[in-house]
């Protein structure tokens, strides 16, 4: 069986491009009703507002991935050829490799983002409830999510921020918690502001503001990160909403007032804020600091937080590809063995292989051997 992975991701595409691939769950069924439609028995799709992965089991179709394509097209409401450079065709050891490097959070905006195994076991899960994972997804998925908290145990990447960006996440998380609940607020579109908003997005924020002394200016922002925009004359209002503030307006004066950081904290019944001042000069007064229930952060501040985590993390990644690669190998391989041996060699092999699948448990073991068998006898 031959895995392809057609998709876009941050690397490959733009946030506008994205936003138009990603299916919220209420559009997966007719998706999964196309993808039978063509002919996919098995299939998996991942999309979050990070990424759109579409998992196929090559069924003998024609231009496989030009189909996928047009599926992909027709629920963007876009043409074929507008999303076709910035999507990848990967496929065997390639499309594998990715699939683990997907779940294991080594391919993400924030490498080792521990929302990312929770995304990809939701889109198994629900796949498995439309009846289109068999057998080769599911060992391929379980086999993922085993390599995910092995390479969790071992490197601890979710605790170690790599980036500006993923030291923010990081930071916000301690102060906030689940960021799904917190809200957050862009004062100006510098691009270092953008790229915190869209990290803050793919983290879990799912309320961001945009806002801009000129307004079309934040309209354009708010376009591009798909949030919405807020009117600047209502500043202070806007400042005590949100649970993180970032600034990005660069213009050598303060955007961000002790005196305005001390209201909205009291209209915020001291619930803490998360400022980022990524203004060069800074667009945040300084004393805002010493304002209780504030805490700024420059770029250098977030900077020293990624560098005490870099060597360990380094490490980290390196560690986790090596495991990558070992998994891949061990799991194409076994999909490569030439299919000479016995028919009682054959089943002594299978019998060992949904063993170790099922844990030692006898019960799982024989369901799995059933469900190959029974695949086995229907490719013939």
């Amino acid at each position: 069986m031959r895995l392809l992975v057609i998709g876009a991701d941050h690397k490959s595409s733009t946030m506008m491009v994205r936003d138009r691939l990603f299916m919220r769950e209420s559009a997966l069924p007719a998706f999964y009703d196309r993808l039978r439609g063509v002919g996919f028995a098995e299939a998996m799709v991942i999309s979050t507002h990070d990424r759109t992965d579409v998992l196929v089991l090559d069924a003998g179709i024609p231009e496989v991935a030009e189909e996928i394509r047009r599926l992909l097209a027709a629920h963007a409401g876009v043409s074929r050829s507008e999303i076709a450079s910035e999507t990848y065709v990967l496929e065997g050891r390639d499309a594998v490799k990715h699939v683990f490097a997907v779940t294991c959070a080594l391919d993400s905006l924030v490498v080792g983002d521990p929302r990312v195994q929770e995304h990809v076991r939701w889109a198994h899960a629900f796949a498995a409830r439309r009846g289109v994972i068999g057998h080769w997804l599911a060992e391929l998925m379980e086999r993922a999510f085993a390599l995910a908290e092995q390479i969790d145990r071992e490197t601890e990447l979710a605790r170690r921020p790599s980036s500006i960006p993923a030291a923010a996440a990081y930071v916000a998380r301690d102060l906030h918690g689940d960021l799904a609940r917190s809200s957050a607020l862009l004062i100006g579109t510098g691009e270092m502001g953008e790229l915190l908003a869209s990290a803050f997005v793919a983290a879990g924020v799912e309320h961001l503001v945009v806002t801009h002394p000129t307004s079309a200016r934040a309209d354009a922002a708010a376009q591009t990160l798909n949030c919405h925009s807020g009117d600047f004359a209502d500043l202070a209002k806007l400042v005590a909403s949100a649970d993180i503030v970032l600034t990005s307006m660069n213009t050598r004066r303060y955007v961000l007032t002790r005196d305005l950081m001390r209201r909205a904290v009291l209209e915020r019944r001291r619930k803490p804020i998360f400022v980022v001042d990524t203004g060069v000069p800074g667009d945040v007064d300084p004393t805002v600091a010493q304002v209780e229930d504030a805490f700024l952060y420059t770029l250098d501040d977030l900077e020293r937080v990624t560098r005490l985590s870099a060597r360990g993390h380094e490490k980290g990644i390196a560690r986790a590809w090596t495991l990558v690669g070992d998994a891949v190998n061990e799991f194409a391989g076994r999909a490569e063995e030439p299919k000479s041996a016995s028919d009682a060699d054959a089943l002594e092999n299978l019998r060992r292989e949904s063993l170790r699948l099922a844990g030692g448990d006898a019960d799982k073991a024989t369901r799995f051997l059933v469900e190959r068998l029974l695949r086995l006898k229907r490719d013939r």
